[in-house]
């Protein structure tokens, strides 16, 4: 089957989004579509201008005899603020407000399109950094740690609260929690990760990094290097943070019960250096 340029050029471009941050030799699509290499090498010329003019990311080329081409997904500042500001106005609204003055934030979290947006948002932020895992606690940051699994090629590990049968052996850990400073215990199967790994640790809320320092802790167990923190939102807290380096989308500053209000703004994302 000979393939048309037009027809290769939308097979190429699925195939690269559906690869994220994977090396593909020349030699894959020159044999896919029974093309030469020079017109191959043209029509990635074209899907990289695009990617880099619509801001879906880069195509990067990679040359030598092993080399080939891999697909960086990132995201421009503009679209990364229309995310901010849509998590903003949602998590304003003032139904969310839930006794003890948690936010109901299930629907976002459950939402795929918002989820796989902010995916790319934190899995641009890393896209320069050797990441092996994401990790994350159970139950509601899964979501987000999936979505970045997704932009970044890597696997995710979950860890739990307590041992299940189908999780094989474990590692256990007690750690205090941020906010209530009561002891609780973080569980990991054996199996969920090698020596070495640099590991991004995600949640989807942050008071003063109890959690996220409890899953600190437990990446030392298996010997494995932290390699960044993402939050989807963070509190203002008097108390002082127990992790430094991360990186969130929406900081919640205040909520009144009796008026019902939420006071949010930018989480540190803008802030960081390099951004």
């Amino acid at each position: 089957m000979k393939w048309k340029r037009s027809e290769r050029l939308v097979d190429m471009t699925y195939y690269l989004l559906e690869h994220p941050h994977q090396l593909i030799p020349l030699t894959y699509f020159s044999e896919t579509y029974q093309s030469a290499k020079s017109s191959i090498s043209e029509d990635l010329t074209i899907v990289k201008e695009t990617f880099e003019e619509k801001g879906i990311g880069l195509l990067v080329t990679v040359p030598g005899a092993a080399g080939g081409v891999k697909y960086i997904p990132k995201m421009s500042k503009e679209e990364v603020r229309d995310i901010i500001q849509l998590l903003i106005s949602e998590l304003s609204q003032s139904d969310r407000l839930l006794p003890g003055g948690y936010l109901f934030m299930t629907d976002l979290l459950g939402n795929p399109e918002l989820m796989n947006r902010v995916g790319k948002v934190f899995a641009s932020i890393f896209a320069d950094q050797h990441i092996d895992v994401i990790m994350t606690v159970a139950t509601k940051g899964i979501s987000i740690a999936h979505s970045i699994a997704r932009h970044l090629n890597v696997p995710v590990v979950v860890v739990r609260r307590d041992s299940k049968v189908t999780e094989g052996s474990t590692v256990s850990i007690n750690y205090v929690s941020g906010s209530s400073r009561r002891i609780q215990t973080m569980v990991l199967s054996k199996r969920s990760m090698k020596s070495g790994q640099r590991v991004l640790i995600t949640d989807d809320f942050m008071k003063v990094g109890g959690t996220m320092n409890g899953m600190k802790n437990l990446l030392e167990e298996f010997d494995c290097e932290l390699a960044g923190i993402a939050v989807l939102v963070e509190a203002e807290h008097a108390d002082e943070t127990l992790v430094d380096d991360y990186y969130s989308l929406v900081k919640l500053h205040a909520v009144n019960e009796k008026d019902r209000t939420i006071a949010l703004s930018e989480g540190n994302y803008f802030l960081k250096e390099g951004i």
